[in-house]
């Protein structure tokens, strides 16, 4: 049997099947049909809402659940869908006081929807320059900090050796202006430790950027260079990335010598087990990024059954009010006191004492041949 041609279908009801049918077209159209639906279902159930509460009872239908709308339309809608979604709302709250009184809706309801809206108003807004939509967003820093953190991992050593690296950033933050970046290939190891300028998730972009660039570096250059070719990135580029220290150092597994490189970091210190002190390494270099021609004064050594390396960030040993030196004698006091019963064991309990009392990015590698 042939369909019936659309004059045969009731006007009523075409005038009914219309809308629905624009509804429909409209959550299934572009690449943002998820947004469309959603802002649908919200906005029919916001419409509802107010219609219910003002026809029946409030009480069932409490128009405070237009609260929880409003947040997740702020959490997953464009703002320009949020909008739509906010007027449906207005809508629904107005109805509701024409019925019922505005008493039915009451001062407190009307401000916290006031400060859900500019609330939701501003996540949209936030993922709008984002270019994202819902909360891939939060899903995207949550892949960036385990990107970050996998890659502080330092690579497998042979069983004579020891690693430990300790991470700690302000404020408790997943982000912070200290990363590390390693590499290891045959028998060299490299490992560069880097400061940014900054701390907690003010620095955390920039060292999110850095940690990939340094990283690449990392390998691709001679070992000697890597430094100057860093610093050469940062000189080049137009935005000043603030003050950038860092640390290299490469160490030769099967012989255990070892060659440190410094631009303007803390100094590194060892741990020498045939006079059981920690001796302070004479590595001398500006800050990277000040000056086109890095030059650095490298320091060398040889890594013996029981000696150990420190490398660390000035969150561990500077503090408002106290001397870097007077951080370093201490940091060198520490370290004889919470590494003597063991490397691993000790090396978190040594950057929680050192950071006690300041709220700073703190970072830590230990490498030792036990």
């Amino acid at each position: 049997m042939s369909p019936r041609p659309a004059s045969f279908i009731p006007a009523r009801l075409r005038a009914f099947l219309a809308p629905v049918g624009y509804i429909s077209r409209f959550a299934r159209r572009g690449p943002h049909a998820r947004d469309h639906g959603l802002l649908i279902l919200l906005g029919l159930a916001s419409l509802l809402l107010g219609g219910f509460a003002a026809r029946f009872s409030p009480v069932w239908f409490s128009p405070s659940i237009l609260i929880l709308v409003v947040l997740v339309g702020g959490l997953q809608l464009r703002l320009r869908s949020l909008v739509l979604l906010l007027a449906a709302v207005v809508v629904s709250v107005g109805y509701i006081a024409v019925v019922l009184g505005l008493p039915a809706v009451g001062p407190g309801l009307l401000v916290t929807l006031a400060v859900t809206t500019t609330l939701a108003v501003v996540m949209a807004r936030t993922r709008g320059k984002l270019g994202v939509q819902g909360l891939r967003g939060d899903a995207m820093l949550l892949e960036l900090r385990d990107r970050l953190k996998s890659q502080s991992e330092l690579p497998r050593l042979p069983r004579d050796w020891g690693e430990k690296v300790v991470l700690k950033q302000a404020g408790g933050s997943s982000f912070g202006g200290d990363f590390v970046v390693s590499l290891r290939e045959g028998n060299r190891l490299e490992v560069a430790l880097v400061d940014v300028s900054g701390k907690g998730v003010d620095a955390g972009t920039r060292a999110l950027m850095l940690s990939g660039t340094f990283g690449g570096l990392l390998g691709s250059v001679a070992g000697s260079d890597f430094l100057a070719a860093c610093n050469n990135y940062l000189h080049r580029q137009r935005e000043s990335e603030g003050f950038v220290t860092a640390v290299h150092l490469q160490v030769d597994l099967d012989s255990g010598k070892y060659t440190i490189t410094s631009a303007g970091h803390p100094p590194v210190v060892k741990f020498d087990a045939g006079t059981g002190t920690w001796l302070v390494a004479a590595t001398k270099g500006v800050v990277l990024g000040v000056v086109p021609d890095l030059h650095c004064e490298p320091d060398s050594g040889t890594l013996r059954k029981g000696d150990a390396l420190l490398l660390y960030t000035d969150g561990l040993i500077e503090q408002p009010g106290r001397d870097i030196d007077a951080g370093l004698d201490k940091l060198l006091g520490e370290a004889e006191r919470l590494l003597a019963s063991g490397y691993r064991e000790g090396a978190r309990a040594l950057v929680n004492t050192m950071s006690a009392g300041h709220n700073d990015d703190c970072a830590l590698v230990l490498i030792w041949r036990p």
